[in-house]
């Protein structure tokens, strides 16, 4: 398929970042394309939603973790070609949030030193947006 014939899905994706500056990342499940590889967490953002809602949503599902849209800032992007479809993803930093982050399906978390981030293998879309977060946090 050609580039230009491919759907664009968009998933926002996000940087939960906690009072000792580490990362949040979730593993891929089992079942899951691209399972066993860690990532930000995040979801495809759904008819009538701003990725900006979408992270709400996702990171109450995913995480049992609560936070309100003011508390996501925008840091960068990811724009990546996988075989069927274009996957434009925004990246938000959020450090305001209540509760405690766990996998609430069934997936493994981790919180992760920026400059560690490099040390688990991640989704193609995911890595070139690594270098952002070790110039964002120590």
């Amino acid at each position: 398929m050609s580039e230009a014939g491919k759907r664009i899905m968009l998933v926002a994706a996000c940087a939960l970042i906690d009072a000792d500056g580490r990362v949040l990342l979730a593993q891929r499940p089992e079942g899951k394309s691209l399972a066993g590889l860690w990532e930000f967490p995040g979801g495809k953002v759904e008819p009538g939603e701003t990725p900006e809602e979408t992270l709400v949503r996702e990171l109450r599902e995913e995480l049992g973790v609560e936070t309100k849209v003011p508390c996501l800032a925008p840091l960068t992007f990811a724009s990546h070609s996988y075989d069927d479809f274009h996957l434009l993803m925004p990246l938000y930093v959020c450090r305001r949030y209540e509760g405690i982050a766990r996998g609430l399906e069934g997936q493994a978390v981790k919180w992760v030193r920026a400059k560690d981030l490099r040390d688990y293998p991640m989704p193609p879309a995911d890595d070139p947006l690594v270098p952002f977060l070790v110039d964002l946090l120590p």
